[in-house]
């Protein structure tokens, strides 16, 4: 099994590192390993740059518009890169570039304009909303594109520059998107920069940014808000989650179980917001965990170029490890594994779609986020039991009720402990709503108008209605 790793190029200005397809366990292309201490200079063109960027939002919002035309144009390079490096169908990736492009177009539009204080004082008072300065943006190998759109379109929409640093497994479209937005950007708004730790640390804890957005691990989003606490910088965190669902009494086994499939398996399962436990009556239990399983056995594992291919490989070597574990510790305390339950014989990270029944409720699999094609199903007895293993985590993220009668599933989701609570589908988020985790699932918001504010700082202006 082939691992990354760093070289000096001859020829070449510093290390670079390779980049493994993960369809295959090889490398195929390299990326630059830039070290700490270029950020100094990196941060200060950032910081210069902002200057002229937020003086002026409309040659904002005409850039960010030709920035998603640009991005549009790019789809055909792009996505199968996108696809090499991550492992995901390229249709998915096709999908991803669009979601760019469509979040750069709806935050260039948005305009948080001043807002008046009436408060039955004779002062006109105004708050007005500034730009906070150069932000920081630590991004994960799962949706690379996606999630640093998630973070670029609004701060850059604010008025922010921003420094962006791509997980080492997956740099190659990142870097490649910033070409691709350079043609519509000025110089140093947006700039890209790849390698490994410390690189991550070094730009969290650097006392020229203002403001750090991380995706990520719970350790390594505590060690993010550490870091940004030397200069006391703000900090957005989204810590993954283990988002369960719901089936209630009612539910039409057969007409939710493709819904309720993908959202536990698509991109191979590695989806912060995705199904990750399921609890179904005891009467039903069979019935679901048959019909999950039905769809596991047929659902097509391949790399990602492949035309047929509905799912691909886990994308590195640490996370087919971690599922591979997870999965292990679940037979041996008794668990059944109804499909799959093991790494396919072929190179690269596959792993066959797997659906567990008779897990004990304190599994790993079950209590940690296991991020892989792996889906634990559970049984319960009543309503408020489920309910309170679905709670009994430490994340919050998402969760979803499953049922036909839909007043009762609401009120069943409204007790759900997490940041977005779904009805008969799971992990759909639109451009314009928040996004945000509770408990350790993260700290702060994205998305919609909340998204814009998060990378905004307030300006009240107070002025006398006479001399």
């Amino acid at each position: 099994m082939v691992t990354q790793q760093r070289r000096h190029t001859p020829g070449t200005l510093g290390e670079r590192f390779a980049v493994l397809d993960p369809a295959t366990g090889e490398a195929f292309e390299e990326a630059p390993e830039q070290q700490p201490d270029e950020l100094d200079a990196v941060v200060g063109r950032a910081h210069e740059a902002w200057g002229g960027w937020r003086a002026d939002r409309s040659a904002r919002t005409t850039a960010l518009l030709a920035a998603a035309d640009a991005v549009d144009a790019a789809g055909t390079d792009i996505a199968p890169l996108l696809t090499r490096e991550q492992g995901k169908p390229l249709a998915e990736a096709y999908a991803e570039i669009a979601r760019t492009a469509a979040r750069l177009r709806y935050f260039a539009e948005l305009d948080p304009g001043p807002q008046p204080i009436t408060d039955g004082r004779p002062v006109r008072s105004e708050i007005r909303w500034r730009p906070v300065g150069p932000v920081a943006a630590i991004v994960p190998w799962n949706f690379p594109l996606q999630l640093a759109s998630a973070k670029f379109a609004p701060a850059l929409a604010a008025g922010n520059t921003m420094v962006l640093k791509p997980s080492p497994f997956t740099p190659l479209a990142t870097r490649l998107l910033g070409s691709v937005l350079s043609t519509a950007l000025p110089e140093d708004v947006l700039t890209i920069v790849t390698g490994h730790e410390p690189l991550g640390a070094r730009l969290a804890s650097h006392p020229g940014i203002r403001h750090v957005t991380f995706t990520g691990s719970i350790p390594t989003g505590r060690a993010v808000a550490q870091g940004a606490a030397a200069s006391l910088g703000r900090v957005t965190l989204e810590l993954g989650g283990n988002d369960a669902a719901i089936l209630l009494e009612d539910v039409d086994v057969e007409r939710i179980a493709d819904r309720l499939f993908w959202a536990a398996f698509r991109n191979c399962g590695q989806v912060c917001m995705a199904v990750k436990r399921v609890y179904a009556p005891a009467r039903l239990y069979s019935d679901v965990v048959e019909a999950l399983a039905q769809r596991a056995r047929t659902v097509v594992v391949g790399a990602g170029l492949d035309p047929g291919t509905q799912l691909g490989p886990l994308n590195n070597v640490p996370q087919l490890a971690r599922v591979e574990r997870y999965t292990a510790q679940a037979l041996a305390d008794g668990a059944r594994a109804v499909s799959g339950g093991h790494r396919l014989d072929r190179p690269g990270y596959f792993y066959a779609p797997t659906i567990l029944a008779d897990v004990p409720p304190d599994s790993p699999v079950v209590m940690e986020e296991q991020f892989g094609p792996v889906l634990p199903v559970l049984p319960y007895g009543s309503i408020d039991e489920a309910v309170e293993a679905a709670n009994d985590t430490g994340f919050g993220l998402g969760g979803s009720v499953w049922g036909t009668d839909l007043d009762r599933a609401e009120a069943v989701a409204d007790r759900l402990e997490c940041g977005t609570a779904w009805i008969n589908h799971h992990a759909e988020l639109s451009l314009a709503q928040p996004f945000a985790g509770t408990k350790e699932s993260g700290v702060g918001v994205a998305g919609g108008m909340w998204g814009l504010y998060g990378n905004l700082r307030p300006f009240v202006v107070h002025r006398p209605e006479e001399a």
